[in-house]
């Protein structure tokens, strides 16, 4: 017993620092962000940079609402992003229950299907998607925006979904069945429980995922009044692709930071419900 745990001490400590080694490498482009978003314009042309600026500013933050409508971007964006995924969770919910419950050749079909299609490019489909927005008079439209987002993000809710539902045991449903439970009550009271993280992180996928998401809103939003963030961060690069960095950061940090404060607020439920229905009262 105390040779198997000091062979593992090795291990596990391989594995902690292989951890830390990935959250140092996810961490430095946004800590590096944040470092240039608070820099004066004479350390951001420095030769040797430094991660802590010597003298901070918020000229920078300053600098970007003056420059371009931020606000009403985030806005923009925080609506279509809203709309997306609660949509998209709502339509991929009942259908990846029956996918899960009820397999088949049609539902395995379905699944292929579902994968298959996150591998086309947005180039393929940009096409017939403005030809039928633009049919619908649906161009230069938040609500054209987000269907395109729940069609382009409900196949991957709907198999993050399926897996979700096949990881409930149907026993639980039969014996809730035996107590007299109907179909409703069953799926009420036993399985939605169970479900609840799951579908909160799939809504927080298809939040995020319509958050950062830039070539359908650049191709189908015209006015500045009705673009996006990502979109009006690309009007902080000049005529040359000369970027004005100290401006970009300050607005890039900021549009980071919903996706950051919704993920910190739910993260917690995620986990916490993940048993919720498997105690009966």
């Amino acid at each position: 017993m105390s040779s198997t745990l000091r062979a593992s001490r090795p291990a596990r400590l391989g594995q902690y620092l292989a951890l830390l080694a990935y959250l140092v490498f996810l961490a430095f482009p946004f800590l590096w962000l944040i470092s240039t978003a608070f820099k004066p314009a004479t350390e951001l042309g420095s030769l040797h940079p430094t991660w802590i600026p010597k003298d901070p500013t918020l000229a920078n933050f300053r600098q970007a609402f003056d420059e371009q409508p931020l606000l009403q971007a985030a806005a923009n964006s925080l609506v279509a992003a809203l709309a997306a995924a609660l949509i998209a969770v709502v339509i991929a919910t009942p259908m990846a229950y029956v996918m899960a419950r009820h397999r088949g050749r049609l539902s395995t079909a379905a699944t292929g299907w579902v994968v298959i299609s996150q591998a086309f490019p947005f180039v393929l489909v940009i096409i017939p998607l403005f030809l039928v927005l633009n049919y619908l008079h649906l161009i230069n439209s938040l609500l054209g925006l987000v269907m395109v987002y729940v069609v382009w993000s409900l196949p991957f809710a709907l198999w993050m979904l399926v897996g979700y539902v096949r990881a409930v045991p149907a026993e639980l449903e039969e014996a809730a069945a035996v107590d007299g439970a109907g179909r409703l009550r069953t799926l009420v009271s036993v399985t939605a429980p169970l479900l609840a993280p799951g579908i909160v992180a799939t809504a927080l996928f298809a939040f995020i995922t319509a958050w950062n998401e830039f070539f359908f809103a650049l191709v189908l939003l015209k006015t500045p009044e009705k673009q996006t963030l990502p979109v009006v961060l690309t009007h902080f690069l000049g005529a040359e692709g000369v970027a004005d960095l100290g401006p970009l950061a300050a607005a890039a940090f900021l549009a980071t930071i919903p996706s950051l404060v919704i993920f910190a607020v739910i993260q917690k439920r995620i986990t916490g419900g993940m048993l919720a229905g498997a105690v009966k009262s």
